[in-house]
């Protein structure tokens, strides 16, 4: 019978060790970064760090697992303590950016990881942020229809500094306003991108939502896109038309609806300030034989205005 060895630097048990004090060096770092507590420590590494390899070390840690990467930057203060790694070196900034890729949606999704993104487009040198725009066009759709991702998404819209990118991003949208736009989420992408005031994006806008504006106008959100095609000179018509070729019932429904009555009152009051007198008129004239009908409704205020319009 063979005796048995106890090496303690045998293979297995050397693995174990070093495996035991990795560990050990994750937690200590997920709380240094995550922890409420540890501010000062973390002060203390950024801006007193003596040795210039120490921090690419942290942060090579810090990216070496995309879940335990995912971990840290959904918390509220690993977030923010991510962000203000941002921008301090190349080498630093290398590690993020391949992180940041290999969970692109999952960080643009989250309610404090998604900062992190956004930030990173922001500092990164110029070939690091069109790969991530790559990536925002991507998925764009999909982050569009996310609760925390069509606020992350209306952030990168606003900061994309390219032209070319921008444009993209911006005719994505466009084409696809209507599907966004009967999304709980993605509606607010299109309401965003309608108050950039770019005339190219609100006529292209305006074209996806030709034959549908009634329809929108009867939701909450809907209305609100629909009443900011109608403040724009390159969109207005599109929605006043739409208005004109609504039929007897279904237009007395909308103008007595809590929110197509808004909607048809901003018709009447662009119409006006934008001296299209003639559909005006004919907005009145569509209008004015339902006004018994508004007058103890949500359309009360059209009622008022039509009222004016026969003294």
């Amino acid at each position: 019978m063979g005796m048995t060895h106890n090496n303690p630097f045998s293979m297995p048990t050397l693995f174990e060790a070093l495996q035991r004090l990795h560990n050990a060096r994750l937690i200590k770092l997920f709380n240094l970064m995550t922890s409420k507590e540890c501010v000062s420590q973390f002060k203390e590494i950024i801006s007193k760090e003596p040795d210039p390899e120490a921090l690419p070390k942290i942060v090579s840690l810090l990216t070496s697992d995309s879940d335990y990467f995912m971990e840290v930057v959904r918390n509220k203060y690993g977030s923010k303590r991510v962000q203000k790694l941002l921008g301090i070196s190349d080498d630093v900034d290398a590690l993020f950016y391949a992180a940041i890729l290999r969970r692109f949606y999952d960080i643009m999704t989250d309610k404090y990881a998604s900062y992190v993104a956004i930030r990173a487009m922001l500092v990164f040198d110029t070939m690091e942020k069109f790969r991530m725009y790559d990536h925002v066009l991507y998925y764009a759709l999909d982050i569009a229809r996310d609760q925390y991702g069509c606020s992350a998404l209306n952030e990168v819209i606003t900061d994309v500094g390219d032209a070319l990118y921008r444009k993209l991003i911006l005719d994505l949208v466009a084409c696809n306003a209507l599907f966004l736009s009967n999304d709980p989420s993605g509606n607010f992408v299109v309401q965003h991108v309608l108050t950039l005031y770019d005339s190219r994006c609100t006529s292209n806008v305006a074209v996806s939502l030709l034959g549908h504006c009634v329809d929108l106008s009867f939701q909450k959100y809907g209305s609100y896109i629909v009443e900011k095609l109608l403040e724009a000179e390159e969109s207005m018509a599109v929605v006043v038309v739409e208005l004109l070729e609504c039929e007897g019932g279904r237009l007395t429904r909308l103008a007595r609806n809590e929110f197509g009555s808004f909607v048809v009152v901003k018709a009447l009051r662009v119409t006006q300030e934008m001296d299209r007198i003639d559909m005006f008129w004919d907005l009145v004239q569509k209008l004015m034989p339902l006004r018994h009908l508004l007058v103890r409704s949500h359309g009360s205020n059209i009622a008022k205005i039509l009222e004016s319009c026969s003294i």
